[in-house]
């Protein structure tokens, strides 16, 4: 293995986002995740207030509509069990209605609460240019832990093929929030 990061922040991590030539991957499989920057807007979120400034998302969306002009494509799958989580929820009203707007491809893979599609593993992960793979360890509750950059070439195939199976097996994320109204509950 690699490059350990110990956090989000970190300029080597927020580097690759800058550095890479044309794809960016982001497989997701938690239903929760407990990142600082959102604390203040899912509190929001779950006490019925609207959306505030929500700076960390602000800035995923410039950093989307920057790499776009530049020709390069952000591509994401959350893999999401229904009925949706709290936070599932806040991220899809919240967080993909506006990133989608900004250029973001952000696919939903929906399963039920029992069921995990066959093929995939339920781990996150992200893949630069279908060659840098980086490996994000969260704890139980969402809490980010570490992530870790691969070099295993064996483990950079295996991601490339996850991808392309959670992409076949999603739908466009505005196909799914037909089925929900503005606060993501089932219509």
């Amino acid at each position: 293995m690699g490059l350990t990061f110990t956090s989000l922040e970190e300029n080597k991590f927020q580097h690759l986002f800058e550095e890479f030539s044309y794809t960016a991957y982001r497989l997701e499989t938690l239903q929760t995740y407990g990142v600082p920057y959102e604390l203040e807007e899912f509190r929001r979120f779950r006490s019925g207030q609207s959306r505030g400034a929500f700076p960390g998302i602000s800035r995923w969306i410039d950093r989307v509509r920057k790499g776009g002009g530049q020709g390069k494509v952000f591509h994401r799958v959350h893999v999401v069990s229904e009925p949706l989580s709290d936070y599932v929820r806040f991220e899809c009203a919240w967080s993909y209605r506006h990133t989608v707007r900004a250029g973001e491809d952000v696919r939903i893979l929906p399963v039920d609460a029992t069921g995990w599609p066959d093929g995939l593993p339920r781990s996150d992960y992200w893949l630069f240019d279908s060659s840098v793979l980086v490996w994000m360890d969260y704890a139980a509750d969402g809490a980010f832990r570490s992530a870790e950059l691969v070099d295993d070439p064996a483990a950079v195939v295996q991601a490339n093929l996850w991808r392309d199976r959670a992409i076949h097996l999603s739908i466009p994320f505005t196909q799914y929030e037909q089925g929900f109204d503005p606060m993501f509950l089932p219509r």
